[in-house]
């Protein structure tokens, strides 16, 4: 790697050697400045860094590339928006599947290396005896390459980055090196749309998930508007006041419990977390069930006083244990924001994901989910998203023809001949791999009607129960795990139906963020996303622009889908509702 050269105007050294809109610039941030790498010339800045960054994406419109966006989470705190970049993990979990998407990793797939191998720090490192400051596995404090003499990532540096603006220059080389790789092998995949306008699907995903990421850490900064009077409030209607030490605790744990054992005369000590113990419980209650989840239970409420005390008492417990009082503390601010940590897509299909509760939130708190004074919240919701995905990704013109309508279950419905809940059922069924129960005989109308939708999902199931290469309808590798013992029916089967579902759940997800990144980009100033859930988008927006966001969200959908899902004919919609609070959303 060549050294690299100090700069006073980034922007105008960059620009002469031929920067500008759409090309890679490479950006990594160290104490006391920050490294760039684009157009081929590789630059350090002594400074702020915030300052130049700005002007880079500003003058030049690069599409800026980083290792992830995490990495500029300290100028995100600070203003930073980045809508046009090429996050290397969000695109190496696209490309090679799974979670596991930190810079040695990444390095290492893209560069023919065992990502096993890479070093870690405290290694002894008898290839680095060249410097005599990189005896260990740990890095030099002083230099600018970051790979070591083995091809590998020094292990210091993929840990913690570069430590200072030298070796953040060669920390921008080295990703800029990646990018370029990543962008040859999306450009090798193919383009599932029937029709093609634009740049091709793959590399739209690529796009689109880079921006995901850089929303996740937005989503993490910002946080979720939450009134902690409202939520105390509530909290105390459910599980009682703030317990003032752990026997108090202790105390209103015995009082939860006893609310249920004392349905049952003469009971037994026994303790409702323990399955079997409630088991025992439901016999004794003339309920013989193999299992004691709450969808199984459900039928029986009203059979036993017992069933309906225990039901609540889930409730109660899950919001006591995991959205208690030390949950309010824990993540709440001061400044009345719910805050997480948010990942752009999980090991799996590749959705968002959040911590701190924010995925999970009970309906009963939601009312606590309140816009601040002088704002709203804009809410939409994907319809049906699901099977009108399916259609997308199948190419099957009779189902597509479907979406045309709000509710595509009554034309399916009206299709198959049956009533619209059964309808539902078999086409949920059909993507979750259930093939027999109830909506039997509708199911098997589906094969009939929609023959090439269900061959799509066949297809995906025999690959998967198979152990073949599966890809999203956007591109991403799906990993499907080595069965222990092939010839296991129960373990085949299970890889075949997480396959069927994955290709459209997979699907959804990148849709759904191919909207959220678009409509982040289109918000006026003010409004921000606070909340992406499954399908389910929260902006929070002043109020005097509420509206017009809520036509932007819809519009926005329109603009995604027919990229997204370019001549399939596929109809998607989105119900868009203003509110003051999130439970005033219609579920």
């Amino acid at each position: 790697m060549q050294p690299p050269v100090q700069s006073s105007d980034p922007v105008a050294d960059l620009r002469a050697a031929g920067a500008g809109p759409g090309t890679l610039v490479a950006l990594a941030l160290a104490p006391g400045g920050v490294g760039v790498a684009g157009a081929g010339c590789c630059l350090w800045f002594a400074g702020e860094a915030l300052p130049v960054v700005r002007q880079i994406l500003a003058d030049l419109r690069p599409r800026v590339t980083w290792w992830a966006a995490a990495d500029l989470a300290p100028l995100v705190r600070l203003g930073l928006r980045a809508e046009v970049c090429w996050d290397a993990g969000a695109v190496h979990r696209l490309l090679h599947g799974g979670s596991q998407a930190d810079p040695a990793a990444v390095w290492a797939v893209e560069h023919g290396l065992d990502p096993a191998g890479s070093p870690r720090t405290g290694q002894l490192d008898l290839l680095g005896a060249g410097n005599a400051a990189d005896t260990t596995g740990d890095d030099p404090v002083e230099g600018f390459d970051p790979v070591r003499p083995d091809g590998y990532l020094r292990p210091g540096w993929a840990a913690s980055g570069p430590p200072d603006p030298v070796a953040a220059a060669g920390w921008a080389g080295a990703v800029l090196a990646v990018a370029s790789r990543q962008r040859a092998a999306v450009d090798q995949l193919p383009d599932a749309r029937r029709l093609r306008p634009g740049p091709p699907l793959p590399l739209l995903s690529a796009w689109s998930e880079s921006a995901a990421d850089v929303l996740a850490v937005e989503l993490g900064v910002h946080g979720l508007p939450l009134d902690r009077g409202v939520a105390g409030r509530l909290l105390t209607e459910r599980v009682g006041p703030p317990p003032t030490d752990a026997g108090a605790a202790e105390q209103a744990r015995v009082r939860r419990d006893a609310a249920v054992l004392d349905t049952l005369q003469g009971a037994p000590a026994t303790d409702l977390r323990n399955p079997a113990d409630v088991r025992a419980l439901l016999t004794r209650v003339g309920i013989q069930l193999p299992d004691t989840r709450s969808w199984r239970l459900e039928p029986f409420r009203g059979t036993h006083p017992f069933v309906d005390a225990l039901l609540t008492w889930r409730k109660t417990e899950r919001i006591a244990t995991t959205y208690g009082w030390t949950w309010l503390e824990r993540h709440v601010g001061s400044d009345g924001r719910l805050r997480g940590s948010w990942t752009g897509c999980d090991g799996g299909a590749g959705r968002m994901t959040a911590s701190a509760g924010l995925h999970n939130l009970p309906a009963e708190l939601r009312p606590a989910v309140v816009a601040e004074p002088g704002h709203l919240l804009v809410r939409a919701d994907l319809g049906q998203v699901e099977p009108r995905v399916l259609a997308a990704i199948s190419g099957d013109d009779a189902l597509a023809s479907t979406t045309a309508d709000l509710d595509l279950y009554a034309p399916v419905a009206a299709r198959l001949r049956c009533d619209r809940p059964t309808a539902k059922v078999a086409v949920l069924a059909a993507m979750y791999g259930q093939t027999s129960g109830a909506a039997g005989e509708a199911l098997r109308g589906l094969e009939r009607a929609y023959p090439v939708a269900m061959g799509h999902l066949r297809a995906a199931e025999e690959t998967g129960r198979s152990g073949g290469v599966l890809r999203t309808y956007g591109g991403r590798l799906l990993r499907l795990w080595p069965l222990p013992d092939p010839a296991d029916p129960g373990a085949v089967t299970a890889r075949g139906r997480f396959a069927r579902n994955a290709v459209v759940q997979g699907a959804a997800a990148e849709l759904f963020k191919m909207w959220a990144v678009s409509v982040r980009a289109a918000l006026p100033t003010g409004a921000d996303v606070v909340l992406c859930l499954h399908d389910e988008l929260l902006v929070h927006a002043p109020r005097d622009s509420a509206e017009d966001v809520a036509q932007l969200l819809r519009e926005v959908l329109g603009a995604t889908a027919a990229r997204w899902a370019a001549g399939s004919g596929v109809r998607f919609v989105a119900d868009v509702a203003v509110i003051a609070r999130w439970s005033d959303a219609k579920s």
